[in-house]
Formats: C-alpha cells, sequence, structure tokens
C-alpha cells in the first residue's frame, strides 16, 4: 500500500521533472491510500490551478483509490506523532494515516525527508 502526498500528485499532475520520477513509482488504484484530507488538499487547489471539470476527474479517481477517512485513533496518532516530529496538521495527519494503514508515503515534501516509511523525492528547479 502506498499513500501519495499532495506535493506528490501537484508535481505528477504538473509534469515537473519531480512528477516524472513520482510516475513510476505511483501504485495501482488498488494499493493507492487515499486519506480524505488529500482529497481536500487536492480538491482545493486543482479547482484554484487547473478548473472544477479536471477537478472533478481527479478526486473520482481517488474515490476508485482505497480512501481513509479522519477517524478519532488517526486524530490521535496524528497529534502524536505531529509533536514528536515537528509536522504540520495536515502532515501529521498524513503520515499517521499512513502508518494507521501500513502504507509508504510517496511525497515531494521536505517535511517528511528522513522519516521512516517515506519514499521522498526531492523537487528540482528548472
Amino acid at each position: 500500500m502506498r499513500l501519495v502526498d499532495t506535493s506528490a500528485w501537484i508535481e505528477w499532475l504538473l509534469g515537473s521533472p519531480a512528477g516524472m520520477t513520482v510516475a513510476p513509482e505511483l501504485p495501482s488504484a488498488a494499493n493507492w491510500l487515499v486519506p480524505t484530507i488529500v482529497q481536500y488538499e487536492l480538491a482545493k487547489w486543482l479547482a484554484r490551478e487547473a478548473g472544477e471539470a479536471k477537478a472533478d476527474r481527479v478526486i473520482a479517481f481517488t474515490g476508485t483509490c482505497r480512501v481513509a477517512p479522519l477517524d478519532s485513533r488517526t486524530a490521535l496518532l496524528a497529534a502524536e506523532l505531529g509533536a514528536a516530529h515537528k509536522l504540520a496538521m495536515a502532515d501529521a495527519v498524513v503520515y499517521a494515516t499512513a502508518r494507521a494503514h501500513r502504507a509508504e508515503i510517496l511525497t515531494c515534501d521536505r517535511h517528511f525527508e528522513g522519516l521512516p516509511g517515506v519514499k521522498f523525492v526531492p523537487k528540482r528547479r528548472s
């Protein structure tokens, strides 16, 4: 199971150099874990940057993946992990969701760099 963080989604959707590195690392829909907070972040970014039609298509795709809603257990784990690793709320929820589902995170977000269970793909300047 692999959780694709919002940063990796965005780089992939942009077709950036980091996105080209992310592309072969993307899992099949059956092995793709999508936290609801990532759906939120994607919908917000896509509506602003790509328009409602593309936002609807991408969010519809996320619905074919394994969607992980934020529950109390994950929220409490996020609070613990956020404090331990100095993560912002959304990053802590993503990390806790991955841990709760025994999934690896695929990300371009430096806040996750070096954490266990994370495949970090650095953003490159073009």
